[in-house]
Order: structure tokens, then C-alpha cells, then sequence
């Protein structure tokens, strides 16, 4: 049976980046909690700074022609129903005219042509780009342990997973992070036609080639497979028709979505069993008809959330409430989250912590800074998951993938790396997707120690009414989300006994953070 607190720091792992010790003081009940995460995930703020807004360093370079087409500034457009045969009345998706103005990100056309640049010019734009990602990871970063609104920051990185996408332009991966955001907590339709819209996922899946006669059926595929129904729900046929309903999907040069008319097919197309003259939009609409694609949304989130490995009789009513919502992704959550099974204990400290979980956690609850949040990036890399960078279109694998002997040993040093300014000692992986592949030995090395600042004080507050000999049974109930094995108290309360004393509490949050029971929550 698990305690209220137990319960309480579940609910603030899973949807959040980990209590605070002041959460847990507060003493609210799981109920009062979730409703609060509710209320202060209801803003939107996007992300965004001075140093993440990426600016071409060589301006003096010609422009890129932008291709002819209807710029869509609003992002979203309402199916045409006049292009569907009698009998094929599907509704319109959800509008995005509600939401905030358009989320900052895109900055301006691709002003050069690399095959125009020499090595120097290269380095120096690679240079501007990657200072760019840098800023926007470590902002994020930064935002994941601080925010008030935990929940939405944690369906960001969720979606951020889910619809995977790798690209070259900052400004473009930053708007497409920022429209994920603002539409995270909301309904599922409008979050998936806003980002298929997006010019970096029509990029990445190669849309912007997808013309009628010569049909590039990678995006239709993966929006079936990935982002909505599954494999194996939908046939080849169903690609083939659907690649032709989104044919002329693309942007411009200034990053706004466009629909190209001369390059759709707008003939007739028979997609799951449907045949009209479909658009994407209207394509997109069949497929979020289909309960399949509430079961498989519920699933994976079911998985995020509450368990590597799903339960039926839990996911089935909650995929069918979802649908019948109209993809009410709050909703489902606040089910999901108020369920009794939600904390039973076999979901609780039973998921290993994603690499950025693992950082943005040890930041949020010992209050981490960093002199320099660099090192952030190089923790990412080595540890196998870097904001902005997911390895392929079907985002990180997760789970025990998480681990192995070089990543473990790696998770049990960052603490003492972090609050004791141990020194960091890694080698990089090459990288041929990072934007300098090519880099010697020496230069994917990194050597030195961290230096930090942590806020203890919260923690010695925790501590404050409880004795000497019992704090870290105490401060173990805190960090841990599993029980403390009776040896390794032992070990560590004869450590604490021998600290000085201005350094005791430092040296029980160390050992603590350095087991490997810390990796699960």
C-alpha cells in the first residue's frame, strides 16, 4: 500500500519533472494536486529568447526563390466538404482561430545556397545554428524544472516524442515545438492537423515532394503509423490514396505552410473503405473517425504516464471516453490521473527515467543551476537523448533501451558531478545526423568539472522536526519512489555521521541521487 506521499511525488514524477520539496510540504492530497497542475498548466508561454531566435551570420548571400503557392499564414484551414462525394459528409476539424498568435520560432527565409559557400562560410553557419539548438535545448531545459505549468511542459515532451522530427532550422524546429505548446492539452485533432501542417514535419517526411502524378508517400505512411492508428489498421492501398490526398502540401520560403493547387491530385481516392475526391484535411478526419486511433493515442500516453507495459482493461474505457470527447487530451489525463490503478503499486517506481527526466528532475528538486548550462547538452548526448535530436521519425525508444554499462555508469556519476563538482569524463558518440559530424576524438571529449549551485534549504526545511538518525530514511522517502534497501541506509547514515556537519545534508542528497533505485520513478 502506498502513502499519500508516495502517491502525491507518483503524480509529480509522471506528470511533471518531480516534486519540489515545498510540494510535498504544502501536504495537499493527490486529488487537490492534480486539480492545481490542472489550473497552472492552463497558460501557454512559449518558448523563446533573445539567443534561440537563429539569424543567418551571411546575409549577403542570395535569396532562395520561395515556390509558387497560397501562403496559409494561420496554419490550419477547414476542409473543403464541396470536394467529397454524396455520402461522404465528414465534420470539420476544430479551428485554431481561439488560440494565441502565431508562436514565434521562424524568423526569416534560408537566404543561402550551401553549394555557394565555401568551408569557412560552412563552419560559420553551422556555428549559428548549433548556438541556436543549444539555447533552445538548454531554455527548455530550464523551463521543464522551473515552470509552474509541469503538466503542460510534460505533454510538450511527450508529443515532442511522439511526433518525432529532426531538421537543419532552428526557427523551424522552435515553431513547431512551440505550436505542439500551445495545442498539447488540448484536442488531439487540432494538435495533429496544426503540426501536419508544420514546415519542418512536411520537411522532414518529405512532403514538400509529394506532387500529383509523382506522389512521395513517406509522410502519408508515417502519420498512419506513427502518429495516429498503428501499424497494421490501414492497408498500402490506404497509403498510396492518402499520399495522393496530400499531394501540394508544402511551405514557402518565409516557413508558412502552403497549398500548392496545380500539384494536388483532386481526383476521386478511396481511403479506409471511403472513396471522395479527399484532401489531407479530410483524410486526416477518417482516419480520427476510427477507434483505433483513440486506442492507440490512449496507449502510448498510457505508457508515458502509468506503465511500460499496457493494461487493456484500463486503456479500453479510457480510449473510448477519448473518442467520444472529441479527443479531449486534458480530460483523458484528469481520467487517467484520478484513477485508483494510477497508483497501485506496480506503476509506481516501476519506470526508468528518460534522460531528460533524469536531469530536469535532479534540477527542479534540489533547485540545480548551472554557471554554464552547456554541459546539459554533452549529459544529453552521452546519455542518449538530446532535445531537438530524436535518432529517427519514430522518436526515442525508451524503456530498459535506456540503459546500458555506459549509460548507467554515466547516471550514478551526475550526481556527484553535480553537487560535488566531480569531474565529467566522456567521449562522444559520432553523431551523422549532428550538424558537424566529422569531429576528431579529442573534440567530442569532454573533461572537466561542473560547476553548480544547489538550494538545500527547501530539503534541510523537509528534515527540520525530523531527528539526527532518522533523516535519511526521512530524505530517502523523499528522493526515492521505491523503499531504501536496509544495507545501503546503513551505508549511507555512517557516511552522514562522519560529514562535517556543513556538509552533512549534501553528502545524504549525493548518495541518494548516486543509487541506482534513482533511476525509477
Amino acid at each position: 500500500m502506498t502513502t499519500t506521499q508516495q502517491q502525491l511525488q507518483h503524480l509529480y514524477w509522471r506528470a511533471g519533472f518531480g516534486p519540489r520539496p515545498e510540494d510535498i510540504a504544502a501536504g495537499l492530497s493527490p486529488r487537490k494536486a492534480l486539480r492545481q497542475l490542472l489550473r497552472d498548466s492552463e497558460k501557454v508561454e512559449l518558448l523563446d529568447g533573445p539567443t534561440m531566435r537563429y539569424t543567418e551570420p551571411l546575409a549577403q548571400f542570395r535569396l532562395v526563390a520561395p515556390a509558387a503557392g497560397t501562403p496559409q499564414s494561420g496554419m490550419v484551414t477547414t476542409p473543403d466538404q464541396t470536394a467529397m462525394t454524396a455520402g461522404t459528409e465528414l465534420p470539420a476539424l476544430p479551428s485554431r482561430s481561439a488560440l494565441p498568435a502565431q508562436p514565434k520560432g521562424r524568423t526569416q527565409p534560408p537566404l543561402l545556397r550551401r553549394q555557394d559557400m565555401n568551408a569557412q562560410q560552412r563552419k560559420l553557419q553551422n556555428q549559428s545554428i548549433r548556438d541556436a539548438f543549444y539555447a533552445m535545448n538548454t531554455g527548455w531545459m530550464e523551463r521543464m524544472a522551473t515552470s509552474p505549468a509541469q503538466l503542460r511542459e510534460k505533454l510538450t515532451f511527450f508529443w515532442h516524442g511522439h511526433f518525432a522530427c529532426r531538421v537543419r532550422r532552428p526557427d523551424a524546429a522552435l515553431h513547431l515545438n512551440n505550436t505542439i505548446r500551445q495545442l498539447a492539452l488540448g484536442k488531439f485533432s487540432d494538435l495533429l492537423l496544426a503540426v501536419s501542417k508544420e514546415p519542418a514535419m512536411l520537411q522532414f517526411l518529405n512532403n514538400q515532394q509529394n506532387r500529383k502524378q509523382r506522389p512521395n508517400e513517406n509522410f502519408a505512411r508515417e502519420v498512419m503509423e506513427l502518429f495516429t492508428m498503428g501499424r497494421g489498421n490501414y492497408t498500402e492501398t490506404d497509403i498510396k490514396e492518402a499520399a495522393r490526398a496530400f499531394t501540394g502540401w508544402g511551405y514557402d520560403a518565409q516557413g508558412h505552410f502552403v497549398f500548392r493547387e496545380k500539384q494536388h491530385d483532386d481526383g476521386s481516392k478511396t481511403f479506409l473503405g471511403r472513396t471522395g475526391n479527399f484532401t489531407g484535411e479530410q483524410v486526416l478526419s477518417i482516419i480520427l473517425e476510427q477507434p483505433r486511433t483513440a486506442e492507440y493515442i490512449t496507449t502510448k500516453l498510457y505508457r508515458f504516464f502509468v506503465n511500460d507495459t499496457p493494461n487493456p482493461a484500463h486503456i479500453q474505457p479510457l480510449a473510448q471516453t477519448f473518442l467520444k470527447s472529441g479527443y479531449d487530451i486534458s480530460a483523458l489525463l484528469e481520467q487517467m490521473f484520478s484513477a485508483d490503478w494510477f497508483y497501485a503499486p506496480a506503476n509506481v517506481g516501476t519506470r526508468i527515467k528518460s534522460p531528460v527526466e533524469l536531469l530536469a528532475g535532479i534540477k527542479r528538486t534540489m533547485g540545480l543551476q548551472l554557471a554554464d548550462d552547456k554541459p546539459l547538452i554533452v549529459f544529453q548526448k552521452a546519455l542518449g537523448q538530446t532535445l531537438f535530436e530524436p535518432p529517427n521519425v519514430a522518436g526515442w525508444p525508451g524503456g530498459r533501451n535506456w540503459i546500458d554499462s555506459s549509460s548507467l555508469l554515466y547516471r550514478l556519476q551526475l550526481p556527484s558531478v553535480l553537487l560535488k563538482n566531480a569531474e565529467f569524463n566522456v567521449a562522444l558518440k559520432q553523431d551523422e545526423n549532428d550538424i558537424a559530424p566529422n569531429l576528431t576524438r579529442a573534440d567530442r571529449t569532454f573533461q572537466q568539472q561542473v560547476k553548480t549551485t544547489v538550494k538545500l534549504g527547501p530539503v534541510q526545511a523537509l528534515l527540520a522536526k525530523t531527528p539526527s538518525e532518522k533523516q535519511v530514511a526521512q530524505l530517502s522517502a523523499f528522493v526515492l519512489q521505491v523503499p531504501i534497501r536496509s544495507e545501503n541506509l546503513a551505508l549511507i547514515q555512517q557516511a552522514a555521521d562522519k560529514a562535517p556537519a556543513e556538509g552533512r545534508l549534501r553528502a545524504m542528497v549525493t548518495s541518494l541521487l548516486s543509487l541506482p533505485e534513482y533511476q525509477l520513478m
